[in-house]
Parts: C-alpha cells; structure tokens; sequence
C-alpha cells in the first residue's frame, strides 16, 4: 500500500510512494518503536506496562506522520506549484493499527483521564507539528493554508450550532419529562424522529420555517429565514430529545424509595428532594445523556451546511464538489477531535460521578 500519492494536481489522482523509497531510518524506527511497543505491552506489570506501550505506539505514530511530511517536502520542492503530496491508504491503515494499539494500553492501565490525556498530547503533537512546518508538504497543510480563515471560522459556527442545540434540546427534554400522563406518546414521537433521515428532516423544516414566515412576515424582522442556522438547530435538537429524555427520566428514577421516604419524613420539600437527593444520586445518567447528545450534536450538525447553516460540512461539501479528498478531510479531521474530545471529557466527568455516586 503506498504511505503518499503524488500528483501534478489536487483534481489528478497520485502515483504511489511506497515504503520502499523512503529513507530506512524512518521506516525501521516506526518498525522498532512498534515492536518495542508490542512486547513491553504483555509485561506482568499491567500499569507500568501499559504506559510503555502507549508511549512506544504514540511515538512509532508520530514518527510516521513527520517521516512522510519530510518526503512529500522533498518531492513537491522538484515539482510544479500545483503538485500534491497526499497520505495514502497505508498511511491511514498503519496509524488505524497504531492508534488501536493505543487504545488497547490505555485499556490494559485503566487510568482515570489517560483516554483524554492521550488525545491531547496527540493533537498537541499535530498543532506543534504543523507549526513547526513539519507537515507543510502535505496536501491537507496546503488546503489549511490556503483556507485559514474559513477553517477557523467553519468551527466556531459549528460549535455554536452544535452548543445551540443541545441548548434547545435539553430545556425541551426536561418538559417533556415532566408530562407525566402522556410518557408513552412522548416516547413514541421522540423515538419516530430517529427514524427520519436527517436530510429529509431539514428539508421539512425549510418548508414549515418558510410557510411560518409566509404567514408571519414580522418574523423575518427578528433575523429568522427559511435557510440557515435555525432549521438546522430545530432539526438537530429534535434528534437530541431521545437520549436527553431517557436520560432525565432514568436519572429520576435512580434515587432509591427508601431515601425518598426518608426525604421527607425530614421535612424536604419537593424541590429540596430534586436538588439534595434525586439529581445527585442520577448525575451520571445525567452526564451520560449529555454525552450521547454532545457527540451527535457534532456529527448532525454537519448536515446543517446543507441548508446554508454554515460549520465544518461546509467545508466536506466543497470537497465533495470539487473530488478534492484533503479538502474533505480538512472539514472532517475537526468533527472528529471535536467528537472525540467531547466523550472523552464528558466521560470522566461521568466516571466521576459514578465513584462519587459508589462512595
């Protein structure tokens, strides 16, 4: 499999660079690091052995990645200004391998917070790495380069229409929570919508927004349209009222009759019940719905480029356009640091309130 695809153009596909033509140290150390990252990994040890093999395998990760930024700089310098140096599929197949590897030691230590502190050493790495003009040959550095603003722009909307869901989602959840008589109905118009395609969801909402501001001109005046940022929050935070719901409601059953009883044979009102023992005892449900949310909320929410909303899927769109794939992975590679610091931090949070909950 080639390491790097070599083309005269972003639109031309590349010719392979196998691992062959790269210079022998760089290959043989991620081979070594690998290794060493293999045995240390089956030491009786579990905790020190463990932590070894996350640094071997992370290591042996970063080595590849600056080694093939340090050759594609080598080839594109003899070449046109439009030529394109782009990670190949042994690239992406060797650190799926690694990374897996990773994850596995991580497992093996089971160390509170490794998961997230793993991720940020390696975006730490990334971020050094591609200032340092480590990676400036690539293909994904150019396109960054040449959209700096745009990428950075695309993520705060992304963020704000994901937050912005979540911020409807979750107001809307704890209502319909409290709909006592009609749980059944809400169950089964919340889990309807999960059956609904998001593009055709969004789709709808365009035409129920516009018909709305049809029939309400005055709308229009307060900043709202058919197109943008508000179908798209309505859409996703539809999607969102499943988790959310099940998670406020399994959070309020959590608490035990008994402490209830006790509650308030002391004298606690309803709402000094909820506050003291029902959402301490069910905040790592709580938690946990939050994290379901968070983490689709960051995936639907590329969608929402579909409908003028803006954020990362702008960005694939293009791409997608243009068959450019490091345009595409430009938009996608922060949609999933993002997913994934959102579990991650949301996670430990949940495992502490797990112990705390144990204690």
């Amino acid at each position: 499999m080639a390491l790097l695809d070599v083309a005269a153009n972003r639109l031309l596909p590349g010719d392979p660079v196998r691992a062959s033509a790269f210079h022998e140290w760089s290959i043989g150390l991620v081979s070594l690091l690998s290794l060493a990252g293999l045995v240390v990994g089956v030491m009786p040890a579990r905790r020190t052995g463990g932590l070894l093999a996350l640094g071997f395998f992370l290591s042996a990760w970063a080595v590849l990645l600056l080694g093939l930024g340090a050759e594609a700089a080598r080839i594109v310098s003899s070449m046109p200004p439009a030529a394109r140096a782009s990670l190949g599929s042994g690239f992406w197949l060797a650190s799926s391998c690694l990374l897996a590897l990773a994850g596995g030691s991580i497992a093996r230590v089971r160390g509170r917070g490794l998961g997230v502190l793993a991720i940020l050493a390696a975006s730490g790495f990334l971020v050094a790495a591609w200032r340092g003009g480590g990676l400036d040959g690539l293909s994904l550095a150019v396109e960054y380069a040449a959209r700096r603003e745009a990428v950075h722009e695309a993520i705060a909307e992304h963020l704000l229409l994901a937050g912005g869901a979540i911020a409807l989602a979750i107001p809307a959840a704890v209502l319909l929570s409290l709909w006592r008589s009609a749980q059944g109905l809400v169950g089964l118009l919340v889990s309807g919508v999960q059956v609904i395609p998001a593009v055709a969801l969004l789709g709808a909402l365009v035409a129920l927004v516009g018909g709305v501001l049809r029939a309400v001109p005055a709308l229009r005046d307060l900043g709202l349209s058919a197109l943008g940022p508000w179908p798209a929050l309505l859409g996703i935070a539809a999607y969102l009222l499943l988790p959310l719901w099940r998670g406020i409601g399994t959070a309020l059953r959590a608490a035990d009759p008994a402490a209830i009883d006790a509650a308030e044979a002391m004298g606690l009102t309803k709402a000094q019940i909820l506050a003291r023992v029902t959402l301490p005892l069910g905040a790592p449900m709580l938690v946990g719905a939050l994290r379901v949310a968070a983490v689709q909320s960051l995936g639907l929410a590329t969608l929402g480029a579909l409908i003028g909303a803006g954020g990362l899927g702008r960005i694939v769109f293009d791409g997608m356009a243009q068959f450019a794939p490091d345009l595409i992975l430009l938009g996608a590679i922060p949609i999933i640091l993002l997913s994934l610091a959102a579990e991650g931090s949301l996670s430990a949070v949940e495992a502490s309130c797990r112990a705390r909950w144990r204690a």
